[in-house]
């Protein structure tokens, strides 16, 4: 089966909207925080989601105009229509451009984006040199770049086998493989802390629990009254989430996030 394949097959992630903010605790603690971090104060006139699934950050900040969504499987993509219009939200994006591609080579020229994004997505990339390198040719000088990966390989686990991650990463790790592209990192911060680690229920019972996961998004669709009571579960639970990481040692964070900026050129 090719990458391809495996992530249009693996309705975890095809399957996403952008109502997932609202249905996943997870993804709502990780946006929020991103939020936060990110603000409102530069204009990013270009950005790039890569490995944007269904459910792009980028819906959530105020301040991209034109904005491109990249994936390897094609299901997601379709989410990105026209003025879709983020559940609970006022932003609608007037400028975009999906496209189905690679890593290896993105469909992009030279010095492109002002903003990249890829969150969780470098630890399912075999070679995370090759797309290294392409972010440092398609990101403008002085552009930056927010990634998310899962911290720590004492920490790899069945789980991580079966949602196709390669690695989990150590922090001199990402520290090193950044500096060798001319990416200074700025700021460094946890994303999930030990409750995170649920999650790893999937791994017992896999299809069991992905079935679940889309009668969740089903029924969180279809029924107000279950919509309301979820909201309020993902509230609570994503605060606790924020709050338990927010006071943790970095050691002992499950996933870490990095903003990050381009400094000068290099010749790679």
């Amino acid at each position: 089966m090719s990458l391809k394949e495996f992530y249009d097959k693996h309705s975890n992630f095809s399957s996403r909207t952008l109502s997932e903010y609202n249905i996943s605790p997870g993804i709502k603690c990780k946006f929020d925080i991103l939020k936060k971090i990110i603000g409102n104060k530069i204009n990013f006139k270009y950005s790039l989601d890569i490995g944007c699934s269904g459910n792009s950050f980028l819906y959530f900040l105020n301040n991209n105009s034109h904005t491109s969504f990249l994936d390897l499987a094609i299901n997601p993509l379709k989410q990105y229509v026209l003025d879709k219009k983020i559940p609970s939200s006022k932003n609608i994006i007037k400028f975009f451009h999906p496209i189905n591609g690679d890593t290896s080579f993105l469909p992009y020229r030279d010095d492109s984006f002002n903003l990249i994004i890829m969150l969780d997505v470098l630890e399912h990339i075999k070679d995370d040199k090759i797309v290294l390198k392409e972010i440092n040719r398609i990101l403008k000088e002085n552009g930056y770049l927010i990634i998310t990966v899962p911290h720590r390989m004492k920490y790899y686990s069945d789980q991580d086998k079966i949602i196709g991650h390669y690695r989990r990463y150590e922090l001199v790790q990402i520290i090193e493989l950044l500096d060798n592209y001319n990416l200074k990192i700025l700021k460094t911060f946890g994303v999930y802390g030990q409750l995170f680690r649920i999650t790893e229920i999937q791994s017992y019972r896999p299809k069991e629990v992905e079935e679940q996961i889309n009668k969740l998004r089903a029924r969180y669709e279809s029924k107000i009254w279950f919509r309301k009571l979820w909201d309020l579960f993902v509230r609570i639970t994503s605060y606790f989430m924020r709050l338990e990481v927010k006071y943790l040692s970095i050691n002992k964070v499950m996933n870490i996030g990095f903003v990050i900026k381009k400094t000068s050129k290099i010749n790679l």
